[in-house]
């Protein structure tokens, strides 16, 4: 494992600046997300890390080696980078357990590290199985095995579980995930997708027409968005038009205080987002309650969404648990509506 560092990377292809000033650094054994939109530059990054593309500009230092700069790059196979692509790309002719160990010299076959990475990633005892008696997503823990086998320096997933089914997806990014982190592996993720990115790395760098605009916990990210565009890409948002004085807002939802470090906005005409699960649904009347009326509902099994329109035209969606044993509101009901916890301000412009 080591720590990857990027600074001021740049790259374009003809008249396209897909990398602009790019920063990252991916500390020793950490797991790291490159969350982003198409087109926003994350593939370009993963490529030059890797070393199938060079830099314009900028460079890549893997602990504390530099492997890419403009006119000067080390070649992919002396990076100690490994790669898992997007489908698993196993040879249809070799076990399970081959796969793993192509391209081990003899004495590691012979260590048993093969089958020690095979278990990390849940597959012990189909070593024998040819590739196409392997699910889906079983071929893409293989591939993820085989990446981990040599020991590489670092380890880039592209967009891996693309091709799985949400359930499948969700259970083999759990699994890669854990496998990652018992193996001590510096691990950079690329995905488009935010469940993914949230849920599976202790850190996010957000990509937007070849930048980082914003890196950190996923927990930042979620709760304090450097931007509106951030906010609705990395979650689901509510947008209320708000008079800000101070450290508090007056909204269609009632007052509420702003959350510390909230952008600074000016006295006067602002926007400020809320999280769904920070309105909480009450009966209708209720004490310090808004009253609003349902136009849609979601039902998800362990939650729902529902949306919502309050007196004045604002639509507002809450995010609410499900009681097996009480029926959430449906189209035309109406309920109460409150705030919990605080927003977070943008300038009107923003």
């Amino acid at each position: 494992m080591a720590e990857v560092r990027i600074t001021d990377a740049g790259k374009a292809f003809g008249r396209v600046q897909a990398l602009s000033g790019v920063d990252l650094v991916v500390r020793s054994g950490a797991l790291v997300a490159v969350l982003g939109p198409s087109g926003s530059g994350k593939t370009t990054l993963l490529r030059c890390i890797a070393g199938f593309e060079e830099l314009d500009a900028g460079e890549i230092r893997v602990d504390g080696r530099r492997v890419a700069a403009p006119c000067t790059t080390v070649p992919p196979e002396r990076r100690r980078i490994a790669v898992v692509p997007q489908e698993g790309a196993l040879f249809p002719h070799l076990s399970v357990l081959d796969n793993v160990a192509y391209g081990l010299d003899r004495a590691a076959r012979r260590s048993g590290r093969p089958a020690a990475v095979l278990d990390l990633v849940g597959l012990s005892g189909l070593q024998d199985r040819m590739p196409h008696h392997l699910s889906g997503g079983q071929q893409q823990r293989v591939a993820v095995a085989r990446a981990l086998a040599p020991r590489p320096s670092v380890v880039l997933l592209d967009e891996p579980f693309n091709a799985l089914d949400a359930v499948l997806r969700a259970e083999v990014r759990r699994d890669v995930a854990q496998a990652l982190r018992s193996d001590g592996a510096t691990a950079i993720l690329v995905t488009h997708d935010r469940a993914e990115a949230l849920s599976m790395a202790e850190h996010v760098a957000v990509m937007r027409h070849g930048r980082v605009v914003q890196a950190g916990p996923p927990e930042l990210l979620y709760h304090a968005p450097a931007d509106p565009w951030i906010a609705s890409f990395v979650g689901d948002s509510v947008w209320l038009t708000a008079q800000i004085d101070g450290g508090s807002a007056r909204t269609p939802l009632g007052a509420m205080p702003l959350a510390q470090g909230t952008p600074r906005v000016p006295s006067g005409t602002a926007r400020v987002m809320l999280r769904p699960e920070q309105i909480l649904v009450t009966a209708p009347g209720a004490r310090d309650a808004v009253a609003a009326t349902v136009v849609q509902r979601r039902f998800y099994g362990h939650d729902a969404v529902l949306a919502l329109r309050l007196p004045d035209g604002t639509p507002v969606a809450a995010r609410i648990l499900v009681d097996p044993a009480i029926a959430p509101p449906g189209p035309g009901d109406e309920v109460g509506l409150r705030v919990r916890g605080t927003g977070r301000a943008f300038p009107t412009s923003g």
